[in-house]
């Protein structure tokens, strides 16, 4: 069919639906700058599946809303531009200024930051159009079907928001990281959470336009922010990945309801890709955890247990202190390592220390390949994040599953501030928390060295019988010190 003809179906459809033709070229100019910003947007999506094609990814992601501002900011209904530049000069230099002087380490925070002021752009927008309905400032009523997806929008993007700020709080240390529980918990924050269901079918079957459908509106709203931090109260730090992947799929969720609210495609769009990618990558890290949704939204892990075994038997067994100098000989001589990132290796940002000790082992004739963990870290990709700004070469990265076979022929293990990703509890034992979860197989290695700053547990706050094994050894003290050290021994062994 050529263009003509399906131009002439538009025009037809439009007819019989009893709408104008948007036939003027600063529409046409908005609809191909949204279709354009959208497939840039699934291009952008698509690029972040490989480490080598991430950072085209991003870049071809922020074309494509750049493509969509420069869309949104030609529309006939902006009446002025002075609050509007505004908000883009101040926006703009807020997110260079934290993305030029964040470090790696607070990538989390950052994510559940960004979370929250994503859903909270969506939730005012949705009140703001509630109110401009109900006072007459827009002369179009709210039909059934935009009053689900408004109130959708402003449940979700409200319960997101505090949500956030609740995961931001509990990675920063500004909320205890462990879960914070009180007695029928779960059955008054699955209530809540149903009341706000409840008033949103409420919204859409009641007569607008009256005090009684504002009032439940408002108090939807009030209710969506409280349920935000009731639900991530009692969740532990070690879960925050899950928990931010999924308040990333529920922001989604809202700016595409956003974008059915106000006849936005690029918002649908957008925020359906949001929406879903977060969602299944929700899935995919209770997954890599052996644990369902409900286990980690309502199970409360890390909270002190209430009886019965949680850990191995270690009574008796003590850890084995290594030295510098024993370490690098060790690192020096291997033909096989294989190093093992965590998050202990984020807060000392010893990523670069970490690539020069692999190169002087390749240089020596060894081979270095890196174990990558799902759940390593604070989010997901946390350590490949950290690889690539120290120039690891991606074909040395490798998941779970394509090199946990390789322990067994390793000559040395070398775990960089991770724990529970290696504790062997997770197999062995099913009194623990984490049984069942897959983890690497670092104890099948010839020598194991472990470098952590302390004795204390790891973030799910269980003990790691791996560090009691006979093969393993520790060298205690920040890791990015350590490695620095290690560095200038492997140097002159």
């Amino acid at each position: 069919m050529n263009f003509a003809g399906l131009l002439a179906e538009v025009r037809s459809a439009h007819e019989l639906a009893g709408q104008a033709v948007p036939e003027t070229a600063r529409n046409y100019f908005i609809q191909v700058a949204y279709l354009t910003s959208s497939v840039l947007f699934i291009l952008g999506l698509k690029g972040l599946t490989a480490p080598d094609k991430a950072r085209r990814g991003m870049q071809l992601a922020a074309a494509g809303m750049l493509v969509a501002i420069i869309g949104t900011l030609v529309d006939q209904r902006i009446i002025g531009f002075a609050w509007i530049i505004i908000g883009l000069i101040l926006g703009s230099g807020i997110g260079a200024a934290i993305s030029i002087w964040m470090p790696m380490t607070a990538i989390p925070q950052r994510t559940a930051i960004s979370h929250a002021f994503g859903a909270l752009a969506a939730t005012l927008v949705g009140v703001a159009h509630y109110y401009d309905v109900t006072n007459g400032f827009v002369k179009e009523p709210l039909g059934k079907m935009e009053m689900g997806a408004l109130g959708f929008e402003v449940l979700f993007g409200s319960l997101t928001v505090t949500g956030s700020l609740m995961a931001f709080g509990k990675l920063q240390g500004f909320v205890p990281s462990a879960p914070i529980t009180y007695k029928f918990q779960n059955l008054s924050n699955i209530s809540m959470f149903f009341l706000g269901v409840a008033m949103l079918l409420v919204l859409v079957v009641a007569e607008p336009n009256t005090a009684f459908h504002a009032t439940v509106f408002y108090s939807m709203v009030v209710l969506g922010l409280a349920v935000g931090v009731l639900i991530v109260l009692p969740i532990g730090g070690a879960d925050m990945p899950v928990v931010i992947s999924l308040l990333n799929s529920y922001a989604g969720l809202a700016s595409s309801a956003t974008g059915f609210a106000l006849g936005n495609n690029v918002l649908i769009i957008a925020g359906a890709l949001d929406g879903a990618s977060g969602f299944l990558l929700s899935i995919l890290m209770s997954k890599a955890m052996n644990r369902s949704f409900a286990n980690v939204l309502f199970g409360a892990f890390g909270a002190a247990p209430t009886g019965g075994a949680t850990g191995a038997d270690l009574t008796g067994k003590s850890m084995r202190a290594i030295s510098v100098e024993d370490a690098a000989v060790q690192l020096a001589y291997a033909r096989n390592v294989i190093v093992i990132p965590g998050y202990g290796m984020a807060v000392a940002q010893a990523q670069h220390q970490v690539r020069e000790l692999a190169e002087l082992i390749e240089r020596r004739g060894g081979e270095v390949k890196y174990a990558i963990h799902p759940v390593a870290g604070r989010m997901p990709g946390h350590m490949n994040v950290l690889l690539a700004e120290a120039n690891v070469p991606y074909d040395r990265l490798f998941d779970m599953e394509d090199i946990n076979d390789e322990f067994g022929r390793c000559d040395v293990a070398l775990v960089i501030g991770a724990n529970d990703v290696v504790n062997p509890a997770a197999r062995n034992d099913q009194g623990s928390p984490i049984y069942g979860m897959p983890i690497l197989n670092a104890d099948q290695a010839k020598s194991i060295i472990v470098m952590k700053r302390s004795k204390n547990t790891g973030f799910a706050g269980i003990e790691n019988e791996l560090f009691y094994d006979p093969k393993c050894t520790i060298l205690f003290g920040d890791a990015k010190a350590s490695l620095t050290q290690l560095v200038s021994e492997v140097k002159t062994a």
